[in-house]
């Protein structure tokens, strides 16, 4: 029986990749041939021994109750299924079996069993909650941190049964960190907090930063039709149709649900234009970004999947070729990038100098799954070929972050890797040697080896704008539910270098400090998701992190930290009123309606069905009368979207001579920022000097007196730059969009949630 449901399945998957491979497919189109892999490979994933397939596990506890005799054997049983149904969304049903287990637990089973199933039945009613009210009645401020306003819930039923609940768990366990933290929030929902919350319970805001201000940032995506109401995702907010005007490309990690891509229209209007592009039926993808691996001027996409799914995450990542017509092929089988490992993070660079942009991709491994770290060489023909082994970089470990930038400005991109297990590895491009690119591990060295704490976002940057390269490091480690850790840190507890950020600090001779501590980026963050910008157009790159994980208890904000100076970082994330509770993952920050000040656009939604919620877009209302110029780089001898350039931007503000840093990259490694550069230059009203230092072979062009707010082109090689100045829009004043095309996950009906019979 084992070794025939094996086959069974081995054949299941590999026939459509077969087909894929060898092109005995009857389907004609690249696209319908990577649709049809990824719909097989959907198939063997519908295994109940596959944590994130609820439908699947809901059969199996439907079986093991029918072969129960007598009700305790079944507890277990309902008890897992009346979870399973709070992750397909179904909280109503989940409920009734919580409530009847209650009432027939038996009394010498109550001090074990009675809290655990309180405490399901607690959050379950938090979620029919914010259902009825974050998602059938959402409005731009649904479960904004703290909860206030339109926020606060019209139907207050889910929540003040919650708080009833939260409230006898309290009386159980005084020191029961998560029920405290939940009942907070509870009574934020149903108004009445604070001043309702029972003094020994209460959990005091944090106090705000007075040395610093912010206005709120409104979310206005619902207004636009930018909405998407999906499971956990990534975005990518660019230019694909080269009109100058930004688009926004998004995605879910569900094999059952399809990429958008919003076309800007020039006038604050965005179309979904995925059907007419051909990506629409692409399923799947925790992350995305921008890239141009041809070097024909128009931006092509690169779609990740199978992260965190173990052996279950055989997923495909997709090579969209951009046509320049509006539409996308997938190129991956051809392109040579076809494989089938578990991931979400890859760096788009040119590490060999040759002008044209390689791959290295970020796989997970465990010790039954080794997945083993990828990386291709372009081969300037529309080909890529994978050196991992030979370069030295076919990295083991279990990782979620990698960016690639040059640390110690020799000239060579390097990469650094963050990963579950705990260790951060920067990897040091030593060149070419006998023509052979290579790669040496020197994270001892560079001193990132001290703290173990697994981690999970990333990126390179210059936060301080001295010219050298820092790492910033979201930790990802955690023994209890992300609520508990909340609520510890607003007691002022410390808990460890769980979910803490860390920021080390470029010593400009190979090696790094630690600054988190004295910059106050100490804050507990649990960052999935992320990207940094600058909101004020000071010059100073500020950060936003999207939160969470997969465990519904853990309803934590996503956090907004201003950069202060390049000396320190304040938490602004209450006052912006950007501390969204729900899953936060591809971060964009993107200046959306060409007011001169960065937005930011974040794909929301968790792992499960029942945990998809609406993406935002955050409008910026400006925070002050500072200026910005925007660079756009196009490559000749270099790649032509010329990633991997530095920018040094020099001018005056109030008196002073400042020099502002950008290196030309997409930003964080969990969303992508548009790859043109929004440099902020305080006060002044024009720019004294442009210096770009073009990657590959280090040559450096300089322009004098650019205008401020406006975009300039740069061309490698011409010696003047042109001015684009583009259209602003007023979002608030757009027709809102009075049909809700997204108001529930669409699932196909061979769907095996809707198959799935209780």
């Amino acid at each position: 029986m084992t070794i025939a449901f094996s086959k069974t399945r081995l054949a299941i998957f590999l026939w459509p990749a077969i087909c894929f491979i060898s092109g005995c497919t009857s389907q004609t189109t690249p696209n319908k041939e990577m649709i049809s892999l990824l719909a097989g490979i959907a198939a063997t994933e519908n295994d109940f021994h596959n944590t994130f397939a609820p439908e699947a596990k809901i059969k199996f506890c439907d079986s093991l109750l029918k072969a129960s005799a007598v009700y305790a054997d079944s507890a277990t049983a309902l008890f897992g299924m009346a979870n399973t149904l709070l992750e397909l969304g179904q909280e109503e049903k989940a409920i009734t079996i919580f409530e009847d287990m209650l009432k027939r637990l038996p009394y010498w089973m109550a001090d074990n069993s009675r809290p655990l199933i309180m405490k399901a039945l607690a959050i379950a009613y938090l979620r029919l909650g914010e259902r009825k009210n974050c998602i059938y009645d959402h409005t731009g401020e649904s479960c904004i941190y703290p909860i206030a306003n339109k926020g606060i819930h019209k139907h207050k039923e889910g929540a003040e049964k919650a708080i009833e609940l939260y409230k006898s768990l309290l009386k159980y366990d005084a020191n029961d960190l998560e029920s405290r933290w939940l009942l907070n929030i509870a009574y934020m929902a149903t108004g009445g907090y604070p001043y309702n919350v029972p003094q020994q319970y209460l959990l005091e805001l944090t106090t705000p930063d007075t040395s610093c201000s912010v206005k709120p940032f409104t979310d206005l995506a619902g207004k636009l039709g930018l909405n998407i109401k999906n499971q956990a995702g990534g975005s990518i907010v660019d230019d694909f149709n080269n009109d100058g005007y930004v688009d926004i490309v998004t995605s879910s990690w569900s094999l059952y649900e399809g990429m958008h891509y919003f076309v800007n229209n020039g006038n604050g209007t965005f179309k979904d234009m995925a059907a007419a592009a051909g990506i629409n039926e692409l399923t799947g993808g925790l992350n995305l970004q921008q890239t141009d691996y041809n070097n024909d001027g128009w931006k092509d996409i690169f779609v990740l999947r199978g992260a965190w799914r173990g052996k279950f995450g055989k997923e495909p990542n997709s090579l969209l070729r951009n046509n320049g017509n509006s539409t996308f092929t997938d190129v991956t089988k051809e392109a040579g990038l076809l494989s089938f490992h578990p991931t979400q993070t890859a760096t788009w660079a040119d590490f060999n100098n040759d002008g044209w942009l390689d791959v290295f991709i970020g796989n997970e491994s465990v010790k039954s799954d080794i997945n083993p770290c990828e990386f291709y060489i372009n081969n300037k023909n529309g080909t890529f070929t994978e050196i991992s082994a030979n370069a030295g970089c076919a990295i083991i470990e279990f990782v979620k972050g990698v960016t690639s930038g040059d640390y110690n400005n020799d000239g060579f991109m390097d990469i650094f890797l963050s990963t579950l297990n705990g260790k951060k590895i920067l990897l040091k491009n030593e060149g070419l040697a006998n023509g052979a690119l290579h790669f040496k591990d020197v994270s001892f060295d560079a001193g990132l080896t001290n703290n173990l704490s697994g981690t999970f976002t990333t990126w390179f940057w210059d936060y301080d704008n001295d010219g050298w390269l820092d790492i910033l490091v979201s930790s990802y480690e955690f023994t209890k539910s992300l609520s508990w850790y909340a609520a510890s840190e607003a007691l002022r507890n410390p808990t460890g270098n769980s979910g803490h950020i860390f920021l080390y600090r470029n010593n400009h001779d190979g090696t790094f400090e630690d600054a988190s501590e004295k910059t106050g980026l100490h804050n507990i963050a649990f960052s999935m998701g992320g990207n940094f910008g600058d909101i004020d157009n000071d010059g100073w790159p500020d950060i936003y992190l999207g939160t969470g994980n997969p465990q519904y208890t853990s309803l934590v904000p996503n956090k907004l930290f201003k950069n202060i100076g390049g000396n320190r970082f304040a938490d602004i994330s209450i006052p912006s009123r950007m501390g969204n509770l729900q899953k936060g993952h591809g971060v964009s920050f993107a200046d959306l309606d060409n007011d001169g000040d960065q937005d930011i656009y974040i794909d929301m939604g968790g792992a499960y069905v029942g945990d998809a919620y609406d993406n935002a877009l955050y409008v910026n209302p400006g925070q002050n009368n500072n200026h910005q110029l925007t660079i756009s780089l196009e490559g000749k001898q270099c790649n032509n979207a010329a990633i991997g350039a530095r920018i040094k931007v020099v001018f005056t503000d109030n008196g002073v001579k400042r020099a502002v840093f950008r290196d030309v990259n997409s930003g964080g490694s969990f969303g992508a920022n548009p790859l043109r550069q929004h440099i902020g230059i305080g006060q002044a009203a024009n720019v004294e000097e442009i210096e770009i230092q073009w990657p590959g072979n280090k040559t450096t062009q300089v322009f004098k007196n650019a205008p401020a707010d406006a975009i300039i082109n740069i061309i490698q090689n011409e010696p003047a730059f042109t001015i684009t100045r583009l259209k602003k829009f007023n979002f608030q004043s757009i027709t809102p969009n009075t049909i809700d095309c997204f108001p529930e996950t669409k699932l196909p009906k061979n769907h095996p949630i809707k198959a799935a019979k209780l």
